[in-house]
């Protein structure tokens, strides 16, 4: 092993009965490396995690530790013994790692300090999800690992949480791996990224860089696996056609010809096989209404025992308006969407509703599911056929439709993981029309290829729509205007992500509340996020110089973009995934180039500009 890595595992496989989660797989961490690890439900992430932690051996391969070398873990559903306080959680973990925790109370005192746990003596049994998983992360912590391993440490996080978290792991110089389907998050804090996918032709794609690189690599290869994959078609029906004109196997020349039809036929179907991936199909039925005003909110005022949790809210939502809602936990998002959803009533002010407003909710805790019940009865309620958008679906098709397979269909509900009940939930929900779309987190334990679709599919339903998330991508790309509640009642609009984020960074820095900091009047374009002017700078003489030069740097950089795009379908790379993974690299990096020098160009040319309006 290099000295620099600390833990790999070399050539795995593992397979659950007939299933096989993954075969020949190789992945290894080197020290500083922060590595984020995604792919779709069921590609076997989480064992993979156990693997390297050590809680699970392969069916085949090693795992390698380097000596000394300290391994944290933090599991998706993290356990706690009943009737424990938090401290005594950190000080039995110390006491099960041989180390005296009255020796160590310094080491203690520091791990609730990065909780920022309220009260250290709070019983663990009585913690929401959220602040359960901040002292599954803090007791991994503390034992100060040399590799942190995590499996989907922001479920349950609120954004305050999140951020927390993010803090946390871009100050750490050690080395980490985390599963997440929290697109923004990864963004924030991976350097590396690597996907489990049957897609690829080694069940896994890796990209050095952050998420949004590592999406435009991968586009990049599967393209050229798309454009092998076509090319390879068209070869294999030309010997197709050859082998029905019956050759007469009797020349070495035609014997050899007739072997490499048969490994190309061979070959075509393993990438064939490969690149047909099921996706979700997410659709969600508008009713059709035309009126301007659904739903109107004036003076909405609620309070649970003498505390404000939403005081003289006025909103107006009509066809087209995606309302996103921010803040803690306990905030009184779920409260305001009871509100507007009718099945709360406020304590002073009105909302009054359209006439026979059809309201569809996707609730945080999925009550509705009957977990006795099969999962052919929750999406067929009434036979074997379901009525979508004006027409009868089988229910084999149906399920199809959100990845069930049919031996699932007599399974109860209660079987189903986290992801396949959110299926589930979003499948009943699309059978009913809808003029105002009610979502209170609706994508947790969705894994990021079902994220997109349900993404595209609220971009493009007409009617409104009100959402809860934690998944801030996904927040700000499908909203159009945010609401942020602090759980004392004020009410604040943002025009988007990244001013209620400004405005969080500058409340920080000042020590005041971070809502008073955004702008009520966000919902109009006037002025919002708008920056003091600044005096305007002339070119300097260095400055000038690379302006005059800038237009050949481009042509250049855009001639290699051509260069580098070419390599990418050399035939002779095609078939040969760490060529193309490099040739990819390179073309990524050519485009960036490009990217930049166009910025700098914009930079200097509007420079330029005010130096002539000065003079």
């Amino acid at each position: 092993m290099a000295p620099n890595i600390l833990l790999s595992c070399e050539s795995i496989s593992k397979s659950y009965g007939v299933r096989a989660l993954f075969a020949n797989l190789t992945l290894a961490l080197s020290e500083g490396d922060h590595v984020g690890l995604i792919g779709p439900n069921g590609s076997g992430k989480s064992t993979l995690l156990k693997i390297l932690a050590g809680l699970e051996s392969p069916d085949q391969g090693t795992r390698t530790l380097r000596g000394h070398t300290r391994v944290g873990y933090v599991p998706q559903e993290p356990s706690f013994p009943d009737g424990h306080s938090i401290e005594q959680v950190l000080q039995e973990t110390l006491s099960a790692a041989g180390r005296d925790p009255h020796e160590e109370g310094g080491r203690i005192a520091r791990a609730l300090s990065i909780g920022t746990f309220p009260d250290p003596e709070q019983i663990v049994d009585t913690l929401s999800g959220g602040w359960r998983k901040r002292l599954a992360i803090t007791q991994a912590l503390l034992l100060e690992p040399d590799v942190l391993l995590m499996d989907e440490p922001t479920n349950h996080l609120d954004v305050e949480g999140i951020l927390w978290l993010e803090r946390l792991l871009k100050n750490r110089a050690k080395a980490f791996l985390v599963i997440s389907h929290d697109r923004r998050f990864l963004e924030s804090i991976a350097s590396r990224m690597v996907e489990l996918n049957r897609c690829y032709p080694e069940g896994r794609f890796e990209a050095r860089g952050r998420y949004s690189d590592f999406l435009e690599q991968r586009d990049a290869a599967l393209q050229a696996q798309a454009d092998y994959q076509s090319s390879l078609a068209n070869r294999v029906r030309r010997e197709v056609e050859w082998l029905r004109r019956g050759p007469k196997a009797r020349t070495t020349k035609a014997k050899g010809r007739i072997q490499s039809a048969g490994k190309l036929i061979e070959e075509l179907d393993q990438v064939e096989s490969r690149a047909a991936q099921s996706s979700i199909g997410i659709d969600f039925s508008a009713s059709g209404r035309k009126s301007k005003q659904l739903l109107v909110a004036e003076q909405v005022t609620k309070s649970f025992k003498g505390t404000p949790v939403v005081t003289n809210l006025d909103v107006l939502l009509g066809p087209g308006q995606r309302l996103g809602l921010l803040g803690p936990n306990g905030s009184g998002k779920t409260t305001l969407l009871r509100l507007l959803a009718g099945t709360l009533e406020p304590d002073s002010g009105t909302i009054v509703r359209a006439d026979g407003l059809r309201i569809v909710s996707f609730e945080q805790h999925r009550e509705s599911l009957d977990q006795a019940a099969t999962l052919r009865r929750a999406l067929a309620p009434s036979g074997d056929a379901v009525i979508y958008q004006g027409r009868s679906i089988h229910l084999a098709s149906w399920a199809k439709r959100f990845l069930f397979r049919p031996e699932q269909l007599d399974l109860p509900i209660s079987r189903l993981s986290g992801g396949e009940q959110a299926r589930l939930l979003i499948a009943q929900l699309m059978l009913q029309p809808a003029d105002l779309l009610i979502l209170d987190e609706p994508t947790n334990d969705l894994d990021i290829p079902t994220l997109d679709v349900l993404e595209d599919s609220l971009l493009e339903f007409p009617g409104a729509l009100v959402l809860v998330t934690h998944d801030r991508w996904l927040l700000d790309r499908v909203s159009t205007i945010l609401l942020a509640l602090d759980g004392t009642g004020r009410l604040e609009w943002f025009a988007d992500y990244a001013q209620w984020e400004n405005a969080q960074e500058r409340a920080a820095e000042s020590g005041t509340n971070a809502n008073e900091e955004g702008s009520a009047s966000a919902a109009s374009d006037e002025g919002a996020g708008a920056a003091p002017a600044r005096k305007a700078k002339k070119l300097s003489y260095r400055e000038q110089k690379e302006w005059g030069a800038i237009e050949e740097s481009i042509l250049k950089a855009e001639d290699h973009v051509s260069a580098c795009q070419a390599a990418m379908h050399d035939p002779a790379v095609m078939s040969d995934a760490a060529a193309l993974q490099d040739r990819s690299q390179a073309l990524v990096e050519a485009q960036a180039e490009v990217e930049r020098l166009y910025a700098r160009w914009a930079e200097l040319d509007e420079k330029r500009a005010q130096t002539v309006q000065s003079s």
